[in-house]
């Protein structure tokens, strides 16, 4: 009994052993697949793309949020150097009047994608002599980043764009979003970046359809989930139909998370206060 014993585990052994072979060699041939953006891996997966989507992950998060006559933008910015010039560094920018973007990735090649999308704003005008549609400039800019997924020489643009604006026909609000893949999607409310599930699952629960300053404490609500140190790391923007965007500054936006704060407390003494017999 004990020989067989010894044998069961040495052909145990060799079992494990060949099987950890296998996987090794699995390994070796996949990793072949993530230095070609145009090459597919054997289950249906381009790496390149997958490795876009994780510098995402890792940029700030950005928030937005639609309203019935308000969109919002909110992103988590990082504290400026002391030498920096703050005004220097935004990461809510206008692509037309009545359009606006943030979004969560490398910087640089933000810059490019607004740069590109601005113009594209223009040329439109110029040529049909209307504004771009919300939905419009959402697909042409999904389109320019679905078309960097599939040419040799080049890599996907490595970051997430939250879109908001106001249909010029219509008057409606719109909030869309896009990833490095090319998808584009209409939402009510929606987060990228940084602990971006922990917000949308925070959305999720206590979104409403709201209109006006509501709609913006409802984003910054959402942003103060996941980012510390109160209005100092936020940066907020709010458009209407009327005024178009408009920055809120540090001091609004201070007086918005000292109001949400002293709801939060007011809500917790009425969790603890003893409940009155009737």
């Amino acid at each position: 009994m004990p020989c067989c014993g010894r044998r069961s585990r040495r052909r145990k052994g060799k079992k494990n052993k060949s099987q950890r072979e296998r996987e090794r060699r699995r390994k070796k041939k996949m990793a072949r697949y993530d230095r070609a953006i145009t090459v597919f891996s054997p289950d249906g997966h381009l790496f390149q793309v997958e490795y876009a989507l994780e510098a995402v992950r890792k940029g700030n998060a950005a928030v937005g949020v639609r309203g019935t006559d308000t969109v919002v933008l909110g992103v988590e910015k990082k504290s400026a150097a002391k030498l920096q010039d703050s005004r220097s560094v935004r990461k809510i920018v206008n692509l037309d009047d009545h359009i606006a973007l943030a979004c969560a990735g490398l910087k640089a090649d933000a810059r490019v994608l607004v740069n590109r999308a601005r113009i594209e704003c223009q040329s439109h005008r110029l040529t049909v002599e209307d504004p771009v549609t919300v939905e419009y400039i959402t697909r042409y800019i999904a389109g320019l980043q679905q078309k960097y997924t599939q040419s040799g020489g080049v890599r996907p643009f490595g970051l997430s764009t939250l879109i908001i604006g106001f249909d010029p026909y219509s008057g409606s609000p719109s909030l869309y979003q896009t990833d490095p893949s090319g998808t584009f999607s209409a939402w009510k409310a929606n987060a990228t970046g940084r602990n971006s599930n922990s917000i949308r699952e925070f959305l999720e629960k206590n979104y409403k359809e709201t209109s006006g300053q509501e709609t913006v404490k409802l984003a910054i609500r959402a942003l103060l989930e996941v980012v510390e140190s109160g209005g100092k790391n936020i940066e907020v923007a709010v458009m209407t139909k009327e005024q178009g965007l408009r920055q809120l500054e540090e001091a609004e936006i201070d007086a918005i998370v000292a109001e949400i704060d002293a709801e939060k407390a007011a809500a917790e003494a009425a969790k603890k206060a003893p409940s009155k017999e009737t």
